[in-house]
């Protein structure tokens, strides 16, 4: 893990725990063990931290989804694959899921659509897949099942009771009973 993707992780985790606005340059430092002022050696500004931080997760989970589409034998594996990744990746980025909702209008507007972007090519791509699954759906359905499915999945910093590994069993047999899919 590079430098930058460390202090990257510890805002995750500080701005999850406390807010955008509830901690200061100084407080990113520290947990970074290096002074404020050394961040901008990395960064321009917390906003441009925070910008980096929730573009990048929106450009992995459309890469990644992207791959398991194109590595899945047909629309029914594609659909348990994408469930699968939107788990495991939910599970190892609570922060990023708390920061994302909460500290979203604190994004500069070119981030934010950015972000937008993003977010609606992985809705396609689920919705394209669900559809292809039972083509009577129309496509604001389908892209409603998938934002259903996501705030399912995503709700692992507010719901994680369990271990990963029982998290990950029920988050992916509701997920895709939710989809309306045969569970495993």
């Amino acid at each position: 893990m590079s430098r930058r993707d460390q202090i990257l992780a510890t805002a995750a985790e500080l701005f999850a725990t406390r807010g955008f606005h509830g901690v200061s340059v100084a407080d990113l430092g520290a947990a970074c063990g290096i002074s404020g002022p050394a961040l901008y050696k990395h960064f321009s500004s917390k906003q441009a931290m925070l910008a980096e931080m929730l573009v990048s997760i929106s450009e992995e989970l459309l890469r990644v989804g992207q791959e398991r589409v194109a590595a899945a034998a047909g629309p029914e594996s594609a659909v348990a694959a994408l469930v699968d990744w939107h788990v495991d990746f939910a599970l190892r980025h609570r922060p990023l899921i708390v920061v994302q909702d909460r500290d979203w209008e604190s994004l500069p507007p070119e981030a934010r659509e950015r972000v937008r972007s993003l977010q609606r090519a992985y809705v396609d791509l689920w919705a394209a897949q669900l559809r292809l699954l039972d083509p009577r759906l129309d496509l604001p359905t389908a892209r409603a099942m998938a934002h259903a499915a996501f705030g399912l999945i995503n709700s692992t910093p507010h719901s994680g009771l369990l271990p990963d590994d029982q998290m990950r069993d029920v988050l992916s047999r509701m997920a895709l009973g939710a989809l309306g899919r045969p569970l495993p």
